[in-house]
Formats: C-alpha cells, structure tokens, sequence
C-alpha cells in the first residue's frame, strides 16, 4: 500500500472516530414546543379535517385527515367513476416566529401528486391555520 493511501485511511479514521465521541445535540425547545390538535372548518370543498401538530425545537411535523373521504364507490351511472379525493395529508415545515408556512401533501396514489400550503399565525394560546388556495379552510389548533 502507498504512503498516500495509509495517510487518507488513517485520517478517515480518525475523523470517523471524532464524530462517533461527540454527543447529539438536542433542538433548542422553543415556546411553540408541543402536540396541537383542532378541527377545521369544512370550506369551499365541505371536507373538514382532523389536525394533528408535533413541534419540536421550532421542526413541524403531522397530520390532517379527511373524516367524510371514502373509497371508490359502486358506479350506478355507468360513466366514469370520479376520483376519490385524498383523506389523508402529511404536514411539516418550520415555526419560525409568530407567522410561518407549512407544507401539505396529500397521501394519494399514482401520479395524481396534491400539494399545498397552509398559513400559521400564533394567536395567544392557539395557532390559527389557513389553507391558501385549495378548499380554503380554517382551523384554530390547541395545544394539549
């Protein structure tokens, strides 16, 4: 073996070494900290959703569920089925101060990808959430 290769695999031992001895450093817990949970309103699509919020040192992660979405359903009509609308959507981005944005995407199958995005404001004691464009809906989550 050369000297170069000794030399590069000694050092990428070391460094290995040095990052396996330094502890993980948690996320700084900020005051938005919590599980949040509340029920939207139905908007222009009359779909209510089920909220569910983790943040953990200002990282959102979570849930919003559809309780009136269904499976496919018999077609009587003998035309095209409609598509069934996503029933369920996964949540996250960043709370950054007291207004900031998360994503939404729906769990759907195939190449029918949803997108969009919600908008969240700290009112006292709640976190008021708007989803822009979509169905419009509103919801105030609580913290629990």
């Amino acid at each position: 073996m050369s000297r170069f290769a000794v030399l590069v695999l000694s050092l990428g031992l070391a460094a290995s070494a040095a990052a396996q001895t330094q502890p993980d450093t948690p996320a700084t817990p900020t005051p938005l900290d919590g599980e949040w949970h509340g029920s939207s309103s139905g908007g222009s699509c009359n779909a209510p959703l089920d909220v569910a919020l983790t943040i953990e040192g200002g990282i959102v992660d979570g849930t919003a569920y559809d309780t009136t979405a269904h499976g496919p359903q018999p077609n009587i009509h003998k035309g095209p089925a409609p598509a069934p609308g996503p029933g369920l959507w996964q949540v996250h981005g960043f709370a950054r101060g007291t207004t900031f944005s998360l994503l939404a995407v729906a769990s759907v199958r195939g190449s029918d990808r949803r997108v969009g995005k919600l908008s969240v404001t700290v009112q006292g004691s709640t976190l008021a959430v708007a989803e822009n464009g979509g169905c419009g809906r509103t919801v105030q989550l609580t913290r629990n």
